[in-house]
């Protein structure tokens, strides 16, 4: 006869990770006798005391610290031979083992195992082998479950169940399938609707929708389709497979219906996105003439939809039904309502929640801290992570970190940073892969990618999710090469690339500009057939985009079947991106006649390309919508109108903007002091910088960039100077190339072009083609053909093919008068196929944009705008306008020279502009070209003849023309 095995030792067996959320059983306090040894009282009938023994063991094991006591009394009865029976030993030790599982116990369940193995009575009685089945199951120890199944010679369908269930409640899923395979082919026992709900689970577990069509039909042989538990799992299975069609139908056949197949199916169409059939179904539910009451489960499964849609009505609504029906003091329904507030953005809702719940558990606390992390509030996060830690119950686990870590991605959080790394180690975190993989992504977005790589050969298992972490920390983090390295090591190390890896391998080609590179992903996606994945063909869209790639970009976003918003948005993006602002407009268009609403990013991308173009009109169109729409409020939306209407022409529009935001952050402070820097107002860019400070917000390099270009175009070269010193020494911010270049242009407009040049060759890092650029441009403005001539070698050695760097050497020359060099650049300019951009202007007017080029009289109604010129140059030169010759840059005589300037697109748009528009009207001029002299001093004296203000934008910055005076002061 085979024997159970005895229990064995704990360190041999496969120990399974408890689930996360535990549920808090509440144990009643014993009565003081109980507390102690339990002394058997004495009475006249050995029944009396049966049921007194029986009564105490069931008392004790309500609680678990209780349950070593319980089995002491068991053993004491059964080995001196007490009064009990056969039966009641059985059912005593039965009703241990039920406890021991409840309570996850596992060493008192050892204890009864020992027990059971060693009676002669007990050893294989199927029902107590059922019983330590299920126990060890219950505590995480399929394998003994196993151990004790293989050793009963006798079983039934009750000791075939447990063990399906068993594996199926330890998520081992595969197994549970096999033993039900066993079953169903070794066996007579026929599954009943104890099984089959074990076994459509661990059909789901796997995603295996095919082997649960199977066990449907199986079920229905069988004549089980009528029991509701067996249909509440199929519609469970077919939830989780995406079937969503076929638990409808299991749902719709069902003749009876519980709450928990309401439920189900409620959650069905939850976690597939149909959140209107989910509350429409609650509706149904609550309304049907047998209606049943909600619970705990309908509730925790109706407020993550309302989170999902952001309807914080119907979320209300909810909150209230819980108060109503007093679940409101459920842990997981007050979880769910906290949850939903924070993702509806209902931060103190949330908080207040949070604090009123007397019975946090370690889930409620990271709901709390991740709704903080979300907003981006640091010093919430970590405050609630410290308040946390000072509880004696719930402390930070797995979840706790991957919530907080989010806010931890920017170099200034580094420490605490390495404080969740330490903590994480000490707690053996950092072998759980989700955990592992997020600290590989934090030190790269850190910008510590040698801290990420270390971490990440730390990792024992790479997968491929790992490689993600370190290839994507790579790509979006300034190391593109080494991310394409790293995912050629993923290649060689035998592991297929996801859609995860190909995408952050398509950015780093981005970056790269390696178009080569990234048409051979291309052709690989379309050789696997991924190209259909939604990611990835934005991805690749955004590739062509950034390469500069227009119309392959196009080609591929109309193959797109499903164009949805994130699609519009990356090509209208990418047009805008690329210098094709009017198609970016035309663009944006066609996607608003196709239905689709624009979201922030959009209107980020619109306000974008009205900036390229100073479309003033259109830019306060899209602001009207963006406030009809309710996009205003978003903190991104609101710069981008701040630097729209700044380029417009408009800065006081945009300090208007930017007075009215709710919440300044940095990148907003920023704008409106780039802005005024970009309109020549230093000082009130100054004053900016010190209130930004004032109201408590650090400074970045991008604050700076904005200061420093303001110092250059105000002429505030000490100030600019000391803003300078003090990004290093007393923001600790150190100076990238851009902060460089607004020094260098900033000593160049002075004048003080050997100090340029020395501060130039001490630059700790290589100048780039843009700072001796700029250098060359003060050299023609301050006729130094000796630094203009070593600059110009020095710029040539880095963008020997650029136009616009022959064009700058060319009129240095010219002003200079050397003729032979002005031919000499010239020539080679047409030897390496080059020509001169021409100056070309634009005016809107009645939302229509009007160009210019210089010389050219091809305009519809050039001879009026000729016209009017002639009338505004009589009127100017009674002023004292004089024609500027020396802005023409050609061997001409006077008279040639004159007529030249004529022809000057500014000019041309704004005689335009004066012959369209009304009296007192603001004239809004773009140029391509810095503007030159002649022009410059025409349109101050054209401000004072009309009495209007002029405003000029060139490719350096705005000029604002009134009464005779621009606002540069002539600096510029």
């Amino acid at each position: 006869m085979a024997l159970v095995a005895h229990p064995p030792s704990p360190s041999l067996h496969w120990r399974h990770k408890p689930p996360l959320i535990h549920r808090n059983t509440t144990s009643r306090r014993l009565k003081s006798s109980l507390s102690q040894t339990i002394s058997v009282p004495r009475t006249n009938t050995s029944t009396e005391y049966q049921f007194s023994l029986l009564q105490q063991l069931t008392i004790l094991c309500q609680s678990k610290q209780n349950l070593p006591q319980a089995l002491t009394l068991l053993r004491q009865q059964i080995s001196h031979h007490g009064t009990l029976d056969f039966l009641q030993q059985k059912e005593a030790m039965g009703l241990l083992l039920q406890a021991c599982g409840r309570h996850q116990d596992i060493e008192t369940g050892r204890g009864v195992h020992q027990m059971v193995a060693s009676s002669t009575l007990f050893h294989d009685d199927v029902v107590l082998n059922t019983r330590l089945i299920t126990m060890y199951s219950m505590c995480g120890y399929p394998l003994d479950s196993r151990s004790v199944f293989d050793g009963s010679e006798k079983k039934n369908l009750f000791m075939w169940n447990a063990m399906v269930s068993g594996y199926s409640r330890n998520q081992l899923h595969e197994y549970a399938l096999r033993t039900f395979i066993e079953l169903v082919s070794e066996t007579e026992f026929k599954p009943d609707n104890f099984t089959f709900p074990c076994v459509i689970k661990a059909c789901g577990g796997i995603l295996d929708v095919g082997l649960g069509q199977g066990v449907h039909g199986m079920a229905a042989k069988l004549g089980l389709l009528g029991d509701v538990f067996v249909c509440n799992a199929l519609i469970a299975v077919y939830g989780r497979c995406g079937v969503v069609d076929e638990a409808l139908k299991v749902f719709d056949f069902m003749s009876e219906k519980n709450l928990v197949s309401w439920n189900s199916m409620i959650s069905v169409f939850s976690e597939n996105g149909f959140s209107e059939e989910s509350l429409g179904l609650f509706r149904k539910m609550v309304e049907r003439e047998e209606s049943f009451v909600p619970d705990v489960a309908t509730l925790v499964t109706v407020l993550p939809v309302c989170a999902g849609k952001g309807d914080i009505e119907m979320g209300m609504v909810f909150h209230g039904l819980a108060v109503k029906l007093g679940l409101n003091q459920e842990l997981m329904v007050n979880n769910a309502l906290i949850d939903m507030y924070l993702k509806c953005g209902w931060l103190s809702h949330a908080k207040c929640l949070f604090n009123m719940d007397g019975n946090k558990n370690v889930v409620s606390w990271n709901i709390m801290i991740g709704g903080f992390s979300t907003e981006g509030d640091t010093m919430g996060t970590f405050g609630l992570l410290r308040k946390m830690q000072g509880q004696e119950q719930e402390k930070a686990n797995e979840v706790t970190i991957l919530n907080v870590l989010p806010v931890c991605f920017e170099k200034s959080e580094l420490r605490s940073l390495k404080e969740l790394h330490g903590y994480s180690i000490r707690h053996g975190f950092q072998h759980d892969e989700l955990v592992a993989n997020a600290f590989v992504a934090a030190y790269a977005k850190c910008g510590l990618l040698c801290s990420a790589q270390l971490l990440f050969n730390g990792i024992e298992t790479k997968t491929v999710s790992s490689w993600n972490a370190l290839i994507g920390g790579c790509a979006q983090n300034g190391a593109p090469m080494k991310a394409l390295e790293f995912y050629l090591q993923m290649e060689n190390s035998g592991l297929e690339p996801d859609c995860f890896s190909i995408g952050s391998l398509l950015l780093a080609c981005s970056h790269l500009k390696a178009i080569h590179f990234g048409k051979e992903i291309h052709g690989y996606l379309l050789r696997n057939g991924l190209e259909t994945d939604p990611f990835i063909v934005i991805s690749l869209l955004s590739l062509y985009v950034h390469c500069g790639k227009s119309a392959a970009a196009r080609a591929l976003f109309e193959e797109m079947e499903d164009k949805s918003l994130v699609s519009w948005n990356a090509l209208i993006a990418g047009y805008s991106q690329n210098g094709l602002p009017d198609e970016a407009l035309v663009l944006f268009r066609q996607m608003l006649s196709t239905g689709i609403l624009p979201d922030e990013i959009s209107i980020i991308i619109l306000f974008g390309a009205c900036s390229q173009l100073s479309a003033l009109r259109l830019g306060k169109e899209a602001h009207c919508y963006a406030l009809k729409a309710f996009l205003a409020e978003d903190v991104f939306v609101g710069c981008s109108m701040i630097d729209m209407y700044a380029k417009s022409g408009c800065i006081e529009q945009s300090r208007r903007v930017f007075n009215k935001l709710r919440k300044k952050d940095v990148a907003s402070w920023n704008a409106i002091i780039v802005g005024y820097g970009f309109h020549g107002y230093g000082k009130e860019a100054l004053n900016l910088f010190e209130k930004m400070q004032a109201f408590g917000q650090k400074p970045d390099s991008f604050t700076f960039v904005g200061i420093l270009m303001a110092c250059s175009h105000s002429g505030l070269v000490e100030e600019g100077l000391k803003f300078f010193n003090q990004m290093q020494n007393f923001h600790g911010l150190m100076p990238k190339l851009e902060h460089y270049a607004c020094v260098v242009d900033m000593l160049g407009r002075a004048g003080r072009l050997d100090e340029s040049l020395k501060f130039i060759n001490e630059m700790p890092e290589e100048p780039d083609a843009g700072i001796w650029s700029s250098l060359l441009s003060s050299c023609k403005s301050y006729y130094a053909l000796d630094i203009g001539r070593k600059v110009a070698e020095k710029l040539f050695e880095l963008e020997p093919n650029k136009a616009e760097n022959y064009v700058l050497v060319s009129n240095l020359f010219a002003q200079s008068g050397k003729w032979d060099d002005v031919r000499r650049v010239r020539q080679r300019m047409k030897e390496i196929g080059q020509q001169k951009d021409a100056g070309r202007s634009w005016i809107e007017l009645g939302g229509k944009v009007y160009s210019f080029l210089a010389g050219n009289n091809s305009f519809t109604g050039s001879k009026e705008i000729h016209n009017m010129w002639r009338r505004l140059e009589e009127k100017i030169c009674k002023i004292g306008y004089k024609p500027d010759t020396d802005s023409v840059l050609h061997e001409l005589d006077e008279d040639e020279k004159i007529e030249v300037l004529r022809g000057h697109s500014e000019k041309l748009a704004i005689s335009l502009g004066l012959l369209r528009t009304s009296k007192g009207q603001t004239l809004r001029v773009n140029k391509n070209l810095r503007i030159c002299v002649d022009c410059h001093n025409a349109a101050k004296l054209i401000s004072r003849a009309v009495e209007r203000e002029i405003v000029v934008r060139d490719n350096k910055r705005f000029h604002h023309f009134r009464n005779g005076i621009c606002s540069c002061g002539d600096y510029w």
